[in-house]
């Protein structure tokens, strides 16, 4: 089997305009929804291998709420800041493992989501999308529509 897991970096704070963009933080928003949508994965009881995540601030910080939640190891890959759907693609599929997340940023991040399943609407920052491929190694998931495709976005509770 593969699991895919597509997360947006949570929201980013843009009060700061002297800090280049792969210099932001997140902001208050984000702060709360990074480790809430962590929690939520981490609830489904669903470990993946690894997390991939883009060195920009706001992403590797998100990643890093996830990795601490699902004790998963994380590794940052500069090539994955404005990556393209193709990139995050062969980065998960080069990963060396089976069930990997990727954590990057919008357009490509939602360009793979849709290019791998019509269910995924875009992605708002921090919505997680989990793709699985059942009886299937890489090769085979290129080829053919997940068997299962999970969306969550943040909420706000209000």
């Amino acid at each position: 089997m593969v699991t895919l897991a597509l997360i947006r970096h949570a929201k980013s704070d843009w009060d700061d305009p002297s800090l280049s963009d792969h210099d932001r933080p997140l902001n208050p928003r984000g702060r709360r929804d990074a480790p809430r949508m962590a929690a939520l994965v981490a609830a489904r009881a669903w470990r993946p291998e690894l997390i991939l995540a883009s060195t920009a601030v706001r992403a590797r910080t998100t990643a890093a709420e996830f990795a601490a939640a699902l004790d998963t190891p994380l590794e940052l890959r500069e090539e994955l800041y404005g990556a393209s759907s193709s990139t995050l693609w062969s980065a998960a599929v080069n990963s060396g493992v089976s069930d990997v997340v990727v954590v990057a940023h919008d357009p490509g991040i939602s360009i793979l989501a849709r290019e791998l399943s019509e269910q995924a609407p875009l992605m708002p920052t921090c919505a997680v999308a989990v793709f699985e491929w059942h009886g299937a190694d890489w090769s085979e998931a290129a080829n053919r529509d997940p068997d299962v495709v999970r969306y969550d976005i943040p909420r706000d509770e209000s």
